[in-house]
């Protein structure tokens, strides 16, 4: 009995890690390949960004997650991506979908409000920064033991990132970090409510 036990529940991990990689294979998959495709056609998909205040530039709100700059802006958006999402996935492999569309909706709306007049704001580094939102207060709205350990372990590990979302770097978008990080905090007080 107790072996039958083990095995179905060592089937349901594994089950759930393919779950989890084929989740983030296709997401980050589908970053590389704009990537790929921006770069063969010179950087003309980079226009489909967020262009604050501008009716096309609405569109960007769906786009610019799957826009690069260059090679360095796509490595460096990738890694957190996929780390902050798979701890997501750990904790409830549910609340990824979620809480990456209203990271990119809150990346985005602020981008497009506060950002500089005929700027582009491109990356997923708005989707990152509301993942480590969702992270840190998931925690906080949850209030259990798992949840609150995963917060305490990605606030001293990564805490310092937050101060991203503050002004200060040029050419990086703080309007859309600091939306993207309100989107995931108010994705963390959703998502413990809706439970």
């Amino acid at each position: 009995m107790a072996k039958t036990t083990v095995a179905t529940a060592s089937k349901s991990v594994v089950r759930s890690v393919k779950t989890q990689a084929v989740t983030l294979g296709a997401s980050v998959g589908a970053m590389w390949m704009t990537f790929a495709v921006n770069t063969l056609v010179g950087g003309a998909l980079s226009q489909f960004g967020i262009v604050p205040r501008t009716e096309a530039g609405l569109l960007g709100i769906l786009f610019a997650p799957f826009l690069h700059a260059n090679l360095n802006h796509l490595i460096a958006n990738t890694i957190p991506f996929a780390l902050f999402g798979w701890l997501i996935m750990v904790r409830n492999r549910k609340d990824f979908i979620p809480v990456t569309l209203i990271s990119m909706l809150g990346a985005g709306i602020f981008a497009w409000l506060f950002g500089a007049p005929n700027s582009v704001h491109i990356g997923a580094s708005g989707v990152v920064f509301g993942f480590l939102g969702f992270l840190l207060l998931s925690g906080w709205y949850a209030r259990n033991f798992a949840s609150i350990a995963l917060s305490v372990g990605v606030g001293v590990l990564w805490g310092g990132t937050v101060a991203g979302i503050l002004p200060g770097t040029p050419g990086v978008s703080w309007q859309g970090h600091l939306g993207g990080f309100l989107g995931g905090v108010l994705a963390a007080r959703w998502l413990s409510k809706r439970r």
